[in-house]
């Protein structure tokens, strides 16, 4: 073993083949979720899952606002702030690299495989709030919130872990609860964070 590998075995921190399987994974669900989306039209399937999210009220928005922010850019360095503010300056540096890289990613896939968003493909659309304008998938939120989830997890504690997944979970629901995403928006975005995360981890490292 070099100087190296026994420094960074004293100190915790590892990169391990789950890591890569994040990617992987993420990567393959991504170009999966990207199959059917057509830039003028959308399945049965899709139209049905959106429908049943997207119709009924189970949550006020002023109630779902704030938490459907957690997707939003701006937690990126937010997040970034506390790790450090807890000295834990990998963890703010991975998210810093994963929320930045996939925010411009995003954008990219964007281009790729343009969609526009659910009040243009389908009808009798909900919209919560201010309507959500430019191209559908993937969802930014979504991609965001999961790929700073996903950094963190190693560093988090059982509860933490909790908190966070439905954290996440709820913004990638919330999307398409206020009428801003297709299902498939969403999916895409999730697993393009989870491919993002994968390999910030191992870039960056994390605890064992």
């Amino acid at each position: 073993m070099t100087t190296a590998a026994r420094s960074r075995r004293a100190s915790g921190v590892v990169r391990q083949p789950r890591d890569a399987l994040l990617v992987v994974a993420g990567t393959a669900v991504l170009l999966l979720a990207a199959l059917p989306v057509h830039p003028h039209s959308i399945s049965d399937a899709e139209v049905a899952v959106f429908s049943a999210l997207n119709s009924t009220t189970v949550l006020p928005f002023v109630v779902v606002w704030p938490l459907m922010q957690l997707g939003n850019f701006v937690v990126v360095p937010c997040a970034a702030l506390l790790a450090a503010a807890f000295r834990r300056w990998r963890l703010a540096g991975g998210l810093l690299l994963a929320g930045a890289g996939v925010y411009f990613l995003a954008k990219q896939v964007k281009g790729i495989w343009p969609r526009g968003r659910p009040a243009g493909l389908v009808d009798d659309v909900v919209i919560r709030g201010t309507a959500a304008l430019g191209r559908g998938f993937v969802s930014g939120h979504a991609a965001v919130v999961v790929a700073l989830v996903v950094v963190a997890w190693p560093w988090l504690n059982r509860p933490g872990r909790v908190v966070c997944a439905v954290l996440a979970v709820t913004v990638c629901f919330a999307r398409v609860y206020v009428g801003a995403h297709l299902p498939l928006d969403v999916v895409g975005g999730a697993a393009l964070g989870i491919a993002v995360a994968g390999v910030v981890r191992l870039v960056v490292g994390h605890p064992r």
